[in-house]
């Protein structure tokens, strides 16, 4: 394994844990948007403010981290990406900026008609963001980014059938995760009412999220036959470690058991995400430039493994910290 090769392993690291992390925040909106009028919808709604209040900015650390470490150890594949997916990153990153505001004044907005101004600015920017983030991985899974500056379609390139349906995974799958996290807080709070509610809505959600994954074999056989003929390769066991995950989190669901379902929802996320890593390697951008041919100098390829060492040393035992805090409910007010 080379430098370069450890590098795009911690980036993708950092990718998986923004999956879901972040999706799951991001999952935790569309809830937020579906729940109801505000007397039908107040008790959820107020379990999704509990639960990722206190972690939903440190999340979206992990989005920062990656676009440095491909920004250093990537350059030319950062500037491909960047300008040839500007349309949907954009998109994105105004999402993140509008969510990020509705969660905040909504909390602080006392007219009725500005909390659901407010509300409804972060539920709705909490379905598109993961939405345009999921159609520039699939542009990228598709091989639809070639290296060069703007030298893939600007429209084209992520209005496809891979980077629609990615788009919709991103979704639903953000959804799912969140829907499981939720049934897990509800049932540290005793509230056997939520727990019921939100057992119903991962079970859904897992049935849909499931039902896009088996469309998209169609779709990416026809559409991305590389990128599909790696899943069926080298990504194929983790590919069936997700399927098997899964399901298994549903089956426990529907049992009524909370105990792990969050580890093993995670779980199915992260080897699904690694899967498509593998049957992409050894390309950064497939079709069009490997991992070896886009890496920086060795020097700055050191310099970065230091720094992660580092970071995971001095910022990892912090972000533990605050998960468990969340997690027993120590950061809630009144708490």
């Amino acid at each position: 394994m080379s430098t370069a090769d450890v590098v795009a392993v911690i980036l993708w690291l950092g990718v998986t844990t923004y999956a879901v992390l972040g999706g799951a925040d991001f999952g935790a909106g569309l809830w937020d948007l579906i729940a109801g009028d505000a007397q039908r919808g107040e008790q959820p709604r107020g379990l999704i403010d509990d639960s990722i209040g206190p972690v939903w900015e440190a999340n979206h650390t992990w989005l920062i981290f990656d676009l440095v470490i491909l920004w250093s150890a990537f350059p030319l594949a950062f500037s491909s990406l960047m300008s040839t997916l500007f349309v949907p990153l954009t998109l994105a990153a105004f999402g993140i900026i509008l969510r990020g505001a509705g969660f905040a004044f909504r909390k602080y907005t006392r007219p009725l008609a500005g909390r659901r101004a407010f509300g409804a600015t972060f539920a709705l920017s909490s379905v598109i963001t993961p939405f345009f983030l999921g159609t520039a991985l699939g542009a990228i899974a598709s091989g639809r980014v070639p290296a060069g500056n703007a030298a893939g379609d600007l429209w084209t390139s992520w209005l496809n059938p891979t980077s629609l349906l990615v788009g919709g995974l991103a979704v639903a799958s953000g959804a799912y995760v969140a829907a499981v996290f939720l049934v897990a807080a509800a049932r540290r709070r005793n509230d056997d009412g939520l727990e019921r509610y939100f057992r119903r809505r991962a079970l859904g959600m897992g049935i849909v999220a499931g039902g896009l994954s088996v469309a998209g074999l169609v779709v990416l056989q026809a559409d991305a036959p590389v990128l599909y003929a790696g899943l069926a390769g080298r990504g194929l066991p983790l590919v069936v470690v997700s399927v098997i995950l899964g399901s298994t989190t549903l089956v426990l669901l529907a049992r009524g058991v909370t105990r792990g379902i969050r580890a093993i929802a995670a779980g199915a996320v992260t080897a699904i995400v690694w899967g498509w890593g593998l049957a992409q390697v050894p390309a950064i951008l497939p079709g069009s430039l490997t991992i070896d041919a886009a890496a920086a100098p060795a020097g700055t390829l050191d310099a970065l493994i230091v720094i992660s060492i580092a970071a995971a040393v001095t910022i990892g035992p912090s972000l533990a910290l605050l998960f468990v805090l969340d997690g027993r409910r120590r950061l809630e007010a009144g708490h």
